[in-house]
């Protein structure tokens, strides 16, 4: 594999990780965060906007994977370039959603209640 395949592959899993949130939530009808809102990527976009720009981005991943090179699930090579892709994509989106949709807590596991 050539070293713009990798990173056309690499590229591709971080656009299809990005269409993830976006069409889950503008599918269901829920305004969510983009890049078109105000301001850019806190304030909320319509669900249209958001099927729109998960679409753009699944279009974006699809030229970069299929069209560059000869991606082939069967070479565990590729895979893992792309799944790094969608990881390193996947953790910066768990973080920056979570600060304005409280899933960033503190303590990375649930301790012990101290209410009862």
């Amino acid at each position: 594999m050539r070293w713009y395949h990798s990173v056309a592959y690499f590229f591709g899993g971080v656009f299809l990780a990005n269409a993830l949130p976006h069409l889950g939530n503008g599918i269901s009808g829920h305004a969510f965060q983009s890049p078109f809102a105000s301001p850019p990527g806190v304030g909320l976009s319509s669900s249209t906007v958001n099927v729109l720009w998960g679409l753009f981005n699944l279009a974006v991943a699809y030229l970069l994977v299929c069209r560059v090179g000869s991606f082939d699930l069967r070479k565990t090579e590729h895979v893992l370039v792309l799944g790094a892709g969608v990881l390193v994509m996947s953790l910066n989106l768990a973080h920056w959603f979570g600060r304005l949709h409280g899933g960033m807590g503190t303590r990375p596991f649930p301790t012990k209640r101290t209410d009862s």
